[in-house]
Order: structure tokens, then C-alpha cells, then sequence
């Protein structure tokens, strides 16, 4: 009984649209047969009736989808398997019922004679396709809707993890490459290689935060780039210059953190700037957009380059955004245009 309560709390407004159907179809019925109107048309009590029986027929169906069908897949073959022992049963349970309840009111002889039998297993066959049918279509309809619910989640955990792959692949490379300046800085000025150790353990404290985030603010990451080449400058000095624009009229913008730090050290790692020719990196940022550029002074003896930082950024963007990074490399200028991203992911 129970069972039958919370069956019915659960499928109300299905169970409301058969009710709804079943009252429409009994004044068309008494319509048809009776050809006059008066009050006992709009009476509800034959609607009443076919809602339990189309719950009777409902519990049944659902009592054989669980136990033949094996698969989320739907089958016509089971399908039919299903559909077809389904009315029989559904017809044979009608019949019993109305046989007992005729019985206990002494009324056998009036309601099972061979008319009102073959009557009434016209109308269970016609009522068992037509509610069968609408159970069926509402059935498969919220197995597809909870199948796609379930995919949807195991996306979203996909993406994060890919996420999370991706950042600690990050934050090993930056950590290596800071210590690297800092083993030269050493040998040339120790006084430097301190206050560059100094600003390194605040900027890097940024990065620890930034992996439990999949985006912050651009702000953020603008003034967090910003202290990341003033780090550079202990090494460089005036050989490389940055310039940020912020144009946004919207300050609620978000970037991939680290996004802006690892175009800047791209730019230094793959070109020789001097002070008679410095490398200049442009970050342009607006309603349409990032655009990060610099001019290219190529080094002569460089290692070649995996790409894995910018290849992560690229990855990333695809799992945030439906833009992509688009990279345009020509020979005197290289170009990354990063997508904005208008809303917060944690």
C-alpha cells in the first residue's frame, strides 16, 4: 500500500493528465450512447474508475520493464514482450475484479453475461493500448531524461578531472622554470636571487590558490601577471616590456588562472630581448576578448620548445568555453587570442 501512496505522490501530474483524459473521454462516451445532456454526463465517478484501473495497468507494466528489460537500450522485441503479457494480465486482473465484486453483490448474472463480457473486453483492450501507451511514452521519456542527467554528471566529473590533470601538469612546469632563474641569479647576485626568492614564495602562494579554481577573476590575474614580470625584471631588466590594457566595461569577467603569466613567460623563454632591443608583449583586453603579442626576436640556441603550457591553456578553454584559443604566428609578430569567460566556475 505504501509502495502505491508513493507511486501515486511521485507521477501526480501524470496521473492528473489520465485523470483529465479519462473524465474528457466519459462525457464524449455518454455523449455518443446517450444523445441527450443533462447532469449525470459531467458526473466524474467513470473518470475515477478509469484512473485506478489505468494504475493497476501502470504497476503492471512497470513490474515487467524491471524484470525483462536488461538494458538501458530499449528493444522492440522486448518492448512488445513487455506491451502484450501486460494487457493480457491487465485484462485478466479486470476480469477478476469485477467478477468478485459482482459476486459480493450478487450481480454475477447481470454483468457477465456473453454481451457485457465481449463489451468489456473491447473496451479493456482499447483502454490497455491507449493508457499503456501513454504510461510507456511517459516511462521511457524519464529514463531518458534520468540517462542523460547521469551523462551530463559524468561529463561535468570528466572535465574536471581533465581540468585537474591539466593544472598539475602546469604547476610543476612553472615551479621548474623560476628555479632555473633563480639557480643563475645565485651565481651572478645573491642579493637579487633573495628579494627574487622573496617575491617567488608570494607569487607562487597566487598558484597554490589558483589550482583549487577553475577561473578568477581577470583582474586577478592581471595584477598577479604583473607581479610575475616585476620577478622577471630581476633577470632581464628593461630587455623585455609588458604593457596590460583593460578596456572591459564589465568587470565581472574570468580567466583560466595562470592563463596571462604563462603567455608572458612564453614570450621571454622563446625570444632575446636586449635593452638596445627589447622584446615588447602587448595584452589587449576587451569585450571581444584577449589578445597577447609580442614581437619576435627568436633565440639562436634554444631547446625545442613542447608546447605543453600553451597546449594545457588550449585544452582548458575547450572544457570552459565554446570559443576556442586560436594562435596566429607570423614572422615578425606571435598572437594569442584567449576567449572570455563571463561565468564562474569553482
Amino acid at each position: 500500500m505504501r509502495n502505491i501512496v508513493t507511486y501515486i505522490s511521485q507521477n501526480r501530474y501524470f496521473l492528473l493528465f489520465i485523470l483529465l483524459f479519462a473524465y474528457v473521454e466519459s462525457i464524449y462516451t455518454r455523449l455518443i450512447v446517450r444523445q441527450t445532456l443533462n447532469i449525470y454526463i459531467f458526473t466524474p465517478e467513470a473518470a475515477i474508475s478509469s484512473l485506478f484501473n489505468a494504475i493497476i495497468l501502470f504497476l503492471v507494466l512497470q513490474f515487467f520493464i524491471k524484470k525483462w528489460q536488461k538494458s538501458d537500450v530499449i528493444l522492440t522485441k522486448e518492448l512488445f514482450k513487455i506491451f502484450s503479457i501486460s494487457i493480457v494480465l491487465y485484462i485478466v486482473i479486470m476480469y477478476v475484479t469485477g467478477y468478485t465484486i459482482s459476486f459480493l453483490f450478487n450481480t454475477v448474472e447481470r454483468n457477465f453475461n456473453r454481451h457485457t463480457i465481449s463489451v468489456s473486453f473491447l473496451s479493456n483492450i482499447i483502454n490497455g493500448f491507449i493508457y499503456g501507451s501513454f504510461f510507456l511514452a511517459y516511462y521511457y521519456y524519464h529514463q531518458n531524461k534520468q540517462q542523460q542527467e547521469k551523462l551530463i554528471n559524468y561529463n561535468r566529473a570528466l572535465a574536471e578531472s581533465k581540468i585537474n590533470q591539466l593544472k598539475s601538469q602546469l604547476n610543476p612546469h612553472f615551479l621548474f622554470n623560476n628555479l632555473n632563474i633563480l639557480d643563475q641569479l645565485i651565481e651572478e647576485d645573491k642579493q637579487v636571487a633573495s628579494d627574487f626568492l622573496n617575491e617567488f614564495a608570494e607569487i607562487y602562494r597566487y598558484v597554490l590558490q589558483g589550482l583549487d579554481r577553475k577561473t578568477i577573476l581577470i583582474e586577478e590575474e592581471i595584477e598577479f601577471a604583473q607581479q610575475y614580470f616585476k620577478l622577471m625584471q630581476h633577470k632581464y631588466g628593461n630587455a623585455y616590456l609588458l604593457n596590460i590594457e583593460n578596456k572591459l566595461t564589465n568587470n565581472l569577467v574570468y580567466i583560466v588562472p595562470l592563463t596571462l603569466q604563462l603567455l608572458i613567460e612564453n614570450a621571454i623563454k622563446h625570444n632575446l630581448g636586449t635593452l638596445q632591443n627589447p622584446v615588447y608583449i602587448s595584452v589587449e583586453i576587451t569585450d571581444n576578448g584577449i589578445e597577447i603579442k609580442n614581437n619576435k626576436i627568436l633565440k639562436q640556441y634554444t631547446k625545442t620548445s613542447s608546447g605543453k603550457g600553451i597546449n594545457n591553456l588550449v585544452e582548458q578553454y575547450k572544457i570552459l568555453t565554446e570559443n576556442s584559443i586560436t594562435v596566429e604566428n607570423s614572422d615578425e609578430l606571435f598572437t594569442i587570442k584567449i576567449p572570455l569567460i563571463l561565468k564562474e566556475h569553482t
